[in-house]
């Protein structure tokens, strides 16, 4: 079992960790509860430290080939290679049936790892459900105060009046740390917020995540997983407002109020370079969300969402060792170029969890297959809801192959989901 980190208890606790913190990255110092932190060459000139290697043995939630070390894949005849190794340098990575959940390749995906900005996914799933997204609060200074250095922000401002839905799409836009605390003084503060995003963790028996911030910044003993992320992800995507924000490409953001007593706006674009693209990439075609991150001690890290036909795929690419631009988005479109041609032709290593509670629960043993995972998968993680991949934000709408997702009908469709149906940084910190 991993060993369990508590979070802090009070306000002087969490300052003192977020020190500790800030004195880690610039110092570049390593800490075992960091795995995958940069460390700095020997003053004396000696052999540089090696590169981090994951545990000898991780935990097998999800069958007993992702608690190996190093690549899994099972391919059958006529199934295309994986990229290899100069291709794929990522620490840890996960490719999934976004559907059924089962896991077509992985590589160390249960080594805990610093998780960046994915882990506001965990902050979404615990939080959004709380709060209509129409309901406006008027922002305290109190309420952005304790935010880590350098980290990002969407432009949040005290003493002005914010919907729901603009807090939202500054989380998922912008990686705005400013709308994490805001919607964390909403829900009780940060400590209880913090507390809640480590009970809904282990609702989704992600058993590798342990929350210290609901941000994703920097902080000892703060480490998430590929396998985790991607349950925080395919938890996330049953929800229509989380799906809304993170296919959301750009949008326009409230600003000051000015002379004449309106309030201006100002654009905003989605930090995942699969969605909006890039100088030097280009949106992945079918891309549907989900969120990026990137912190000193996590590098870069993303989990992505696409569509192909029929087929829903889900990566999670945490740390390329390869320090190139766009690096992570450039390894996890490998990921689902590979995945996408495999359609088919490769038997399961293993599989998504459903929650506690449910009919896919199981925390271990070895993959499911054929029938099994049919009748298994379907009623534990499985879609709650039609998928449409198009993202609307302030008048902003992206078209995304004009994609709709559709669920397998084997299994009753949440309640909600049902009545829609039927009734119609040194660390820059992503």
């Amino acid at each position: 079992m991993p060993t369990t980190f508590r979070a802090p208890t009070s306000p002087s606790a969490v300052r003192a960790v977020r020190t500790v913190a800030a004195l880690a990255s610039s110092a570049l110092l390593v800490s075992p509860l960091l795995a995958g932190t940069a460390q700095a060459a020997p003053a004396d000139g000696g052999e540089p430290p090696k590169a981090p290697v994951p545990p000898a043995k991780m935990s097998q939630v999800g069958g007993d080939r992702l608690g190996q070390p190093g690549v899994q894949v099972q391919t059958r005849p006529g199934a295309p290679a994986l990229p290899d190794a100069k291709e794929l340098t990522a620490r840890s990575w996960i490719i999934s049936d976004a559907e059924s959940g089962e896991v077509l390749a992985a590589k160390n995906p249960h080594w805990q790892l610093a998780p960046a900005s994915t882990l506001k996914m965990l902050f979404a799933d615990t939080v959004m459900p709380k709060f209509p997204k129409t309901r406006t609060y008027k922002v305290k200074p109190a309420d952005l105060a304790g935010m880590g250095a350098g980290s990002s922000l969407v432009g949040i401002k005290e003493n002005l009046t914010y919907t729901v839905h603009d807090l939202w799409l500054g989380v998922f836009l912008r990686s705005g740390n400013d709308a994490v605390h805001t919607l964390s003084a909403m829900n009780g503060g940060t400590e209880a917020t913090v507390k809640e995003m480590q009970k809904r963790a282990v609702e989704l028996n992600a058993t590798d995540t342990h929350v210290i911030t609901p941000d994703g910044y920097d902080a000892p003993g703060q480490v998430s997983s590929a396998y985790d992320l991607s349950l925080f992800a395919r938890a996330g995507l049953q929800n229509a407002d989380f799906r809304e924000y993170c296919s959301t490409a750009s949008a326009q953001f409230p600003g000051d109020t000015g002379k004449d007593g309106k309030r201006a706006t100002f654009g905003i674009q989605n930090t995942n370079r699969l969605l909006s693209g890039d100088y030097d990439i280009k949106p992945y075609p079918g891309i549907a969300g989900v969120k990026n991150g990137s912190t000193t001690n996590a590098g870069s890290t993303f989990t992505g969402v696409a569509q192909h036909g029929d087929r829903k795929l889900l990566v999670t690419v945490m740390n390329p060792e390869k320090r190139q631009h766009n690096e992570a988005y450039r390894e996890a479109a490998k990921l689902l170029d590979w995945g996408f041609a495999a359609d088919g032709k490769v038997t399961p290593v293993g599989h998504l969890v459903g929650p506690k509670g449910s009919d896919d629960a199981s925390g271990a043993g070895g993959a499911k297959s054929g029938d099994q995972a049919e009748a298994g998968l379907d009623s534990g993680g499985g879609w709650g809801g039609p998928w449409t991949a198009a993202g609307i934000g302030g008048g902003a709408v992206v078209l995304l192959g004009a994609l709709v997702w559709f669920i397998r009908k084997r299994r009753p469709l949440p309640e909600a989901v049902q009545e829609r149906r039927g009734g119609a940084g040194g660390r820059r910190k992503k």
